[in-house]
C-alpha cells in the first residue's frame, strides 16, 4: 500500500484549486486527510464569517492506487462511485464540482433575493403549490446520537427524522472536527429514504457487519 500517488495529486491539486477559483473571485482551499483507511481531500471556500463551505470530497483507494467521487441518486437511493483514473480526470471533476456548487450558491441568492420582495408581490408566495422554493419539514424522532468520538478532536453523531409531506426517513449525519488552530469544522449530510428502502438498507448493512473495519 502506498500513499505516494495520493501525496503527489494532493500537492498539485492546491495549484489548481487555486487558479480555479481565483478566476471567479472566490477564495478555495482543501483539507487533506491521510489518516483514515481511505484518505480524502475536502474542498471548500472560506465566508465571510470565516465559516467553511463544503463542495467537494476525493477519496483515495490505497490498495487499488485509485482516486475516486461518491454521488447520491435520490431517484434510484443509490451512491454510485466515479474512478478517476489521472490527474487531468481528477481536475476536471473537481472543476466540475465547483461549478455545479456556484449554480446552487446562485440559486440559493435568488431565492433570497425573492424572499425579501414584498409579500404581496406576485412573484414568489411560499405557500403557493407552483413554488418551486420550498424546505422539507422534519420531525425528529430521535436526539443526535454520538457514534464515534476520538480524543475530543473528532466526532460524528446521527438523528433520526420523519418528513412530514411524504412520511419518508431522515438519516442525518455530522461529522465535527476539531483543528490544530482549535477550529471547528462541521460537516453535515441528510439521507432520505422510504419504508421499503429502510428494511433492504438494514438488511444488506446487518449481513456485513463482520467484514467492516473500525475508524481510526
Amino acid at each position: 500500500m502506498s500513499l505516494e500517488w495520493f501525496d503527489r495529486v494532493s500537492g498539485e491539486l492546491q495549484d489548481h484549486l487555486k487558479s480555479i477559483c481565483e478566476k471567479y473571485d472566490r477564495n478555495g482551499s482543501m483539507i487533506v486527510e491521510r489518516g483514515s483507511k481511505h484518505p480524502r481531500i475536502e474542498f471548500y471556500t472560506e465566508l465571510e464569517d470565516d465559516e467553511r463551505d463544503y463542495f467537494s470530497s476525493l477519496f483515495f483507494d490505497p490498495y487499488n492506487e485509485e482516486f475516486y467521487m461518491e454521488s447520491f441518486d435520490p431517484d434510484l437511493g443509490q451512491i454510485s462511485k466515479v474512478i478517476l483514473s489521472d490527474i487531468e480526470d481528477i481536475v476536471d471533476a473537481v472543476h466540475e464540482s465547483f461549478h455545479n456548487y456556484l449554480e446552487a450558491d446562485d440559486d440559493d441568492d435568488y431565492a433570497y433575493e425573492l424572499d425579501m420582495d414584498d409579500e404581496n408581490d406576485d412573484l414568489y408566495d411560499p405557500d403557493s403549490e407552483d413554488s418551486d422554493i420550498y424546505e422539507i419539514d422534519v420531525d425528529w424522532e430521535t436526539p443526535e446520537v454520538t457514534a464515534y468520538i476520538q480524543d475530543n478532536e473528532v466526532e460524528v453523531t446521527y438523528q433520526f427524522g420523519i418528513v412530514q409531506e411524504t412520511g419518508d426517513g431522515v438519516l442525518k449525519r455530522i461529522n465535527r472536527i476539531r483543528t490544530a488552530d482549535d477550529d471547528l469544522i462541521k460537516d453535515e449530510t441528510n439521507f432520505i429514504f422510504s419504508k421499503e428502502e429502510a428494511s433492504t438498507i438494514i438488511a444488506m448493512i446487518a449481513s456485513h457487519m463482520d467484514s467492516l473495519s473500525e475508524m481510526e
